[in-house]
């Protein structure tokens, strides 16, 4: 069970047949691609592009003649796992439209949980901007109420997309998200500037047992968030392991073989280092192996009720 359950949890659920069922709005989907750009973590902070990408998604939309909200989900490093197919069926029974963002098959990539650096957080991130040009300038969208929401590694790309100083450099002008939601991200490296971001809601959700992200690092930077002014809160989820949210997962499965962050970072004028050598965060000093994850239907629970919360407060509806 222990060799198979990675290759359980990044494979793609199948679409759901979108003929509405019960309370469930008929969805329309529509397959885009789009331009990006796949830097390294050094290329974007210094406001390069990095090497041409072209990527895809799935708009999926409830069948009405109005301007839709949309949020856009940026997966983790597991892929378009199950959890983010069923925040995406969750989120249309809202009435709200979604876009499925798939940062890896055109990059041929199916996961980067166990090699970190086969893609650097910072690609999920260019996607998400790219992404949000597109959907501002679409007919049936509402350019205006377009969120974000990211799991892991794609809830870095949604918390730190509020960073002024990323928008600056890689956003597309005239067009922000209305609300940020990240789900469990690693938040162990500061960023210069990380502090002022745009005055859009910004939640965090994250168990208090993750130890794939530790919630520590993101508790300090949401109260640096607070200190400095922006609309930016904590969620925590009492005992709730990462991938809490993904439906019909055991309540406690080891992962040997994926890798997980074990050091604090910070950007210096020479780049980002290891806070406690100021040398570059080497496999040897701050990789690890193996985490624990698990589904917790009460923290989901909780979850969905705060997310709704944010999002009706920030895109209207409900």
């Amino acid at each position: 069970m222990r060799g198979r359950a990675l290759a359980l949890v990044v494979a793609a659920w199948p679409l759901a047949v979108l003929a509405g069922h019960g309370d469930m709005p008929v969805i329309a989907t529509q397959p885009m691609s789009f331009a990006s750009s796949t830097p390294t973590e050094a290329q974007f902070l210094a406001g390069n592009a990095g090497t041409p990408a072209t990527i895809g998604g799935e708009l999926l939309t409830p069948v009405t003649a109005a301007r839709l909200p949309v949020v856009v989900l940026v997966h983790g490093e597991t892929g378009l796992a199950p959890n983010v197919r069923h925040w995406a069926e969750a989120l249309n029974g809202m009435g709200l439209g979604v876009f499925l963002l798939d940062s890896f098959n055109g990059r041929g990539i199916s996961e980067t949980s166990t090699d970190l650096a086969r893609l650097s957080h910072a690609a999920a991130l260019v996607d998400a901007y790219r992404v949000l040009g597109l959907l501002a300038a679409h007919p049936r969208i509402d350019g205006r109420r377009i969120a974000v929401m990211g799991f892991s590694k794609g809830g870095w790309a949604a918390l730190y997309a509020s960073a002024r100083r990323f928008q600056r450099l890689h956003g597309p002008k005239g067009a922000e998200f209305a609300a940020h939601l990240a789900f469990y991200p690693p938040c162990s490296t500061t960023y210069r500037e990380d502090d002022q971001v745009h005055p859009r809601p910004i939640r965090v959700v994250h168990g208090t047992a993750d130890d794939w992200h530790s919630i520590a690092p993101c508790r300090q930077y949401v109260t640096r968030l607070k200190r400095a002014g922006a609309d930016a809160a904590m969620i925590e989820l009492n005992g709730a392991r990462h991938f809490f949210d993904l439906p019909d997962l055991a309540p406690s499965l080891r992962l040997p073989g994926v890798q997980r962050m074990s050091c604090l970072a910070e950007e210096r004028a020479n780049g980002v280092v290891n806070r406690a050598t100021g040398r570059s965060p080497t496999r040897e000093d701050c990789v690890r192996l193996g985490v624990t994850i698990g589904h917790d239907a009460r923290a989901y629970e909780e979850a969905l009720r705060r997310v709704k919360e944010t999002l009706v407060a920030a895109l209207g509806g409900g």
